[in-house]
């Protein structure tokens, strides 16, 4: 598909604000929309970019140049203005588009977004299919049924339910790509992922895009009428796909609640996400370490689902995803552990996915932000075998240390130990394991000669010289804590 081609789509009625022959000739890759004013970070080349002009005003006088700017920096194929809140294409867009090489298209305010993303996906995909091996087909009056089903937001559940009636194949499942069932015609589970068949366009993650999968494995005359049903219930995975992609950047604006004041914003960066206002929300935070953090705001996204609640996820800008989800911490955290296995199976060897829940808090800017700090600090405080970590888990000083950078664990482990270190490489009794043992069995001199199969004498020569070299007298409660504090820091101990 070419940029061109939307205008010969007469039921959209796009018009060109501003372009060139060359320009129409652009390759199509896909659709985004945006009301970001500097929206490059979220776009990727061949793209074209719908945005209603939420964010230009006409005593910005700067704000088009810059938004042309960042669609011309990102690659993108086209942009496609909508008159609906302006009542027509500001001029000073067409000239900052005509300054940076960006192709202009006006969709009039009677044509929705949605009816042109779906056009777009749906011709991009079609023209895939049409190049593919063994063109799907179903009975004419069986896909017009399905299609206006479709079309009508029916139940997916019903519409699969329909077609297995109408066409005798075997119960399927739409479901994500990372094993979340979307809808089901009837009971059982999907035959092996073999049988699966792609339901719309490929995604940009491993998480992004459905499949139809039947529960059994089909006869070879149900294939192609799979491929067909498949083909019919493109439109609501590429609308499922484009609600994610907005609210993902949507949900970027709530990382800036967490640098306001008490408020300050907060409705309208709610109900962009789709969040109900008023209502406490759990922070969650992810990494796929390796990886794109797009990645990790896909993955975070489809583990939230289980949640029970409305949510919101986007990446943090630190090479993971942040999320906040209207449910209790316990569910949300219940939901990421649950969904972790489906992540990780999706993920090339040797990457993970790894995540941390905060608490439940008020969606106001300090509350917010110390909820996500509690995150964050969950996410590197968990244990080496968890996925998951929640920040009420963190009840030990061995907890609370894992999430302290592991350098400066070291520089304390060496500031208190160091001295021990050296004496224990040069000789064979090693002052480290008497001290660990003298603690953990509560500086009890006999018990610690006990484990140590050595005698009680010999346990006080020993402290004495862990005391000499140490500086610190483990009569003292304090020095024994800050003792114990080094030995947790011990790098054998680190993941």
């Amino acid at each position: 598909m070419i940029v061109g081609d939307l205008l010969t789509l007469e039921d959209l009625h796009i018009q060109p604000a501003w372009t060139t022959p060359a320009l129409l000739a652009r390759e199509v890759t896909g659709v985004t929309s945006t009301d970001l004013p500097d929206p490059a970070r979220y776009l990727r080349a061949g793209e074209l970019v719908l945005t209603g002009l939420v964010w230009w005003r006409p005593d910005a006088a700067d704000a088009a140049l810059r938004f042309a700017n960042s669609l011309r920096s990102a690659g993108a194929a086209a942009l496609l203005a909508g008159e609906g809140t302006h009542g027509t294409v500001p001029p000073e867009l067409a000239d900052a588009c005509r300054t940076h090489g960006v192709p202009l298209l006006s969709v009039p305010a009677g044509t929705s977004f949605r009816s042109v993303t779906d056009r777009v996906y749906l011709r991009l995909w079609g023209g895939l299919r049409a190049r593919a091996e063994g063109a799907a087909a179903l009975p004419a009056a069986v896909r017009a049924d399905l299609a206006r089903a479709v079309a009508a937001d029916a139940p997916l559940a019903d519409v699969l339910a329909r077609a297995v009636t109408s066409l005798g194949l075997p119960d399927c499942s739409l479901r994500t790509a990372a094993g979340r069932t979307v809808a089901a015609s009837g009971p059982g589970r999907p035959a092996a992922d073999g049988a699966a068949l792609p339901v719309g366009p490929p995604g940009h993650t491993p998480f992004d895009g459905w499949l139809l999968q039947p529960h059994e494995s089909p006869r070879p005359a149900a294939s192609a009428l799979l491929r067909g049903l498949a083909e019919v219930l493109a439109p609501p995975a590429v609308r499922a796909r484009a609600v994610a992609a907005a609210r993902r950047r949507a949900a970027a604006g709530l990382l800036k609640l967490c640098e306001l004041p008490d408020g300050a914003g907060a409705d309208a960066a709610l109900a962009a996400c789709g969040l109900p206002g008023g209502q406490p929300l759990t922070a969650t935070v992810a990494r796929i370490g390796g990886e794109p953090e797009a990645w990790a705001a896909a993955a975070l996204a489809e583990a939230l689902h289980g949640a029970g609640g409305p949510f919101a996820a986007a990446p943090d800008g630190r090479g993971g995803a942040v999320g906040f989800a209207a449910a209790p911490a316990e569910e949300v955290l219940r939901a990421l552990r649950e969904a972790a296995p489906r992540l990780e199976r999706r993920l090339p060897a040797g990457r993970s996915f790894r995540a941390g829940v905060g608490p439940a808090a008020r969606p106001r800017g300090r509350e917010l932000a110390s909820a996500l700090v509690q995150a964050r600090y969950a996410l590197d405080s968990r244990g080496a075998a968890q996925a998951v970590g929640g920040s009420d888990e963190v009840r030990s000083v061995d907890a609370l240390l894992r999430g302290v950078p592991a350098e400066v664990r070291a520089a304390f482990r060496g500031r208190l130990l160091g001295a021990l270190d050296a004496h224990d490489r040069e000789n064979a009794v090693s002052l480290v394991r008497t001290l660990e043992v003298f603690l953990q069995h509560d500086a009890s001199w006999a018990r610690t000669a006990q484990a140590l199969h050595v005698h009680v004498n010999t346990v006080h020569y020993r402290i004495k010289r862990i005391e000499d070299l140490t500086g610190r007298r483990l009569t003292r409660l304090q020095d024994r804590l800050d003792l114990r504090t080094a030995l947790l820091c011990t790098p054998d101990r680190e993941e």
